[in-house]
């Protein structure tokens, strides 16, 4: 475990280039975004030249790593999960501070991140390719996947342990060297991963973090012509800046994006469930997921006991300190984000939406980036609030009069990441698989939900039309070389 220099009581990360810990001199600071006064860590500025010298790094590491045995790999990934689990408790309590959410998440989310470490561990050692019938009975044909080479991550503050582990866990588990980017409003955990994987024994270079601006890491990263592929989570004006880049120079690329999910609820559903669902998928993380519902569309005939349903169960939400085990909901990322957020509420206060509840900044948690639990109902599909991606704790409610009429204004959104509906009815149910617009299709369930091992993406303009984690991972981070073997003559 690394040992970093202490500067206001918090530690002073430099940027982690050929296993080594490489200080500038410009920092910035990482705040507690539920107490701004406190700040959780310092963090290296890098720039353009930094990005450099991790992809040197990364690059003459790959010659070694990509001829790395299988089962070594695995090995390291092992290891690493395990020393994860370990300091599980200390790694929540980091993600709580840097980014907001509650330490029950925050711990959940370090223990996710060790189960995609064991999951490509495992990977490493699944089939590699295929063997095909040729025409010549006596010609061997066969295939074989290979690394990429040096790949670049770029991931966002919202999941800071576990989205980094699942882009770089597959990406060093099937032999490319990496060089990552973690978002700078909460780039702690990704040193912490850093740190781990050193201590399992990874070689130097094959994983390498630097840290500062979009503009100075981000763009060299992105245009850097050794870097061979480019996984992105995050904006979808960002995305498309690096999509276009990525084309220009020919690397591969993977973009995660945003969300504007549904949750259609009919008349025949346990409302029970239904509330319970909605509430968790609209309002854990502060609903900061690519995956939150931000919609509730529902059967006019139910929509007003369901929307009281629905403000009894936000008002008991205890939003205060993330580190109590007591809070349910904590605060915005920061203050600029939850500023953002009270802006859109009060324009939506002015539209013929219903204002049912919350979006107060509380007097009592000033300190930090809290807003309250925000409800409003009879909101027009067609209005900002029906079609763009919040990133925070508001939830619409929007009637309809029948199933045909739901299906239409659940896929009316430029996204299609996440969806779900409640009923009782199969039929309609499967319906709903068919013909709804997204990548993650849930029944009588959240719409955040997700799992490592299934491949995780969206339709439309919430991705690339590619897919993470689970089997898919290993199309994006390989490539395909496909070998004809003949006799000798003599």
């Amino acid at each position: 475990m690394a040992q970093h220099e202490l500067r206001d009581g918090a530690p002073v990360y430099g940027n982690y280039i050929n296993g080594e810990w490489v200080h500038t001199d410009a920092t910035f600071e990482v705040r507690n975004p539920a107490n701004r006064e406190e700040i959780v860590a310092h963090m290296a500025v890098g720039g353009p030249a930094d990005v450099t010298t991790a992809v040197d790094a990364a690059a003459e590491a790959f010659k070694t790593w990509s001829r790395t045995g299988a089962l070594e790999r695995a090995n390291i990934l092992y290891k690493a999960a395990d020393l994860l689990v370990q300091r599980s408790a200390e790694i929540g309590r980091v993600l709580t501070r840097e980014e907001g959410k509650t330490i029950k998440e925050g711990v959940g989310e370090a223990l996710r991140a060790a189960n995609i470490m064991r999951y490509y561990a495992g990977e490493t050692l699944q089939p590699n390719g295929d063997h095909y019938p040729s025409a010549n009975p006596k010609t061997m044909l066969y295939s074989v996947r290979e690394p990429l080479g040096v790949v670049g991550l770029i991931t966002p503050w919202n999941f800071p342990i576990a989205i980094p582990v699942w882009k770089t866990a597959p990406a060093i588990a099937f032999g490319n060297t990496v060089v990552f980017k973690p978002a700078s409003a909460a780039p702690v955990c990704a040193m912490l991963m850093a740190e781990i994987l050193e201590d399992a024994g990874l070689p130097k270079g094959v994983v390498n973090v630097v840290t500062g601006p979009a503009g100075g890491v981000g763009n060299a990263l992105v245009d850097d012509p050794r870097v061979a592929a480019i996984s992105f989570t995050g904006s979808g004006v960002v995305g498309n800046r690096i999509r276009i880049k990525a084309a220009n120079r020919g690397a591969k690329v993977q973009l995660e994006l945003g969300g504007k999910n549904p949750a259609i609820v009919l008349a025949d559903a346990d409302m029970t469930q239904a509330v319970q669902q909605v509430v968790a998928g609209a309002m854990n993380s502060t609903g900061q997921k690519c995956t939150a519902t931000s919609r509730a569309i529902v059967d006019r005939r139910i929509a007003a006991e369901f929307t009281d349903l629905l403000q009894q169960r936000l008002s008991t939400l205890v939003v205060g300190d993330p580190l109590d085990e007591a809070t349910q909901m904590g605060p915005l990322i920061d203050d600029a984000s939850a500023d953002r957020l009270m802006k859109e509420i009060a324009a939506a206060k002015e539209t013929d939406a219903q204002h049912v509840m919350g979006g107060d900044r509380p007097d009592e948690l000033a300190q930090g980036a809290f807003v309250t639990p925000t409800l409003f109902t009879n909101v027009s599909s067609d209005s900002r609030m029906g079609q763009e991606e919040y990133f925070g704790p508001l939830l619409g409610v929007i009637p309809v009069d029948d199933m045909d009429e739901a299906m239409d204004v659940a896929n009316s959104v430029k996204y299609g990441l996440s969806a779900s509906i409640f009923t009782r009815d199969l039929g309609k149910a499967m319906r709903f698989a068919r013909e709804i617009q997204a990548g993650m299709v849930h029944i009588n369930s959240e719409t955040a939900g997700a799992e490592y091992q299934l491949p995780f993406g969206g339709y439309k303009g919430s991705s690339s039309y590619s897919r993470e984690q689970g089997k898919a991972a290993v199309e994006f981070y390989t490539q395909t070389k496909t070998v004809f073997m003949d006799e000798p003559l003599a």
